[in-house]
């Protein structure tokens, strides 16, 4: 009978592909350097992926789950006022970069500009996990509406689209800089002049 395929051994193909992706990007990274930082053999990718592409789609699945899971509390926390969630939910995202120095970057845009024109299947995927990361925040953007602190008629689907596009910009440019500065103005202004913030209640 043939072997089964073991998950811990997929499991940890899919953590050293999301970090050397991260750090080589998809083209400059060969199979063999993604087994290699698993530590299994180089044969054993094809039992687990059909190919280098499918295991990027697998990848950006890992990515954003584990940003979802980790942040995506942020913009539901109704403690918070609404303005304040979509800001530390992008703040959250910096904090992830600045770990590595900026020196990642966002794999989704980053695949975006290696793969989408070529990839049907990454950009399938890319697609769909914008779609997942543009609904919390029109959830936030339509109660902000509800509590006119944006204008009756906005398009908060339209605005949160802009606010991802922003953001992605202000990823390659900190990426570019290895600094913190294009995402502080990503908040100061982008966040602060699309959304209204609440004005603090005076003690």
């Amino acid at each position: 009978m043939p072997r089964q395929p073991d998950p811990d051994i997929r499991a940890r193909l899919l953590v050293a592909g999301l970090e050397t992706m991260q750090s080589m990007g998809f083209n400059s990274c060969a199979v063999q350097d993604i087994t290699a930082a698993a530590g299994i053999p180089k044969g054993s990718f094809y039992n687990y992926f059909a190919t280098k592409d499918a295991f990027a789609v697998e990848v950006l699945e890992e990515y954003w789950s584990r940003l979802e899971a980790a942040h995506g509390p942020l913009l539901s926390d109704r403690g918070a006022s609404t303005y304040e969630r979509v800001a530390s939910f992008f703040r959250a995202l910096a904090s992830e970069h600045e770990t590595h120095g900026f020196t990642f970057g966002c794999l989704m845009g980053s695949l975006s500009l290696e793969l989408s024109s070529n990839s049907p299947d990454v950009r399938e995927k890319l697609t769909e996990l914008l779609g997942r990361w543009a609904q919390p925040l029109v959830d936030c953007l339509r109660e902000s509406r509800r509590n006119g602190e944006l204008p009756t008629g906005t398009d908060v689907k339209a605005l949160a689209d802009v606010l991802i596009d922003g953001w992605e910009g202000a990823a390659m440019r900190g990426k570019v800089l290895r600094s913190a500065l294009p995402y502080q103005r990503f908040e100061t202004l982008v966040l602060k002049r699309l959304l209204k913030k609440p004005a603090s209640r005076k003690q």
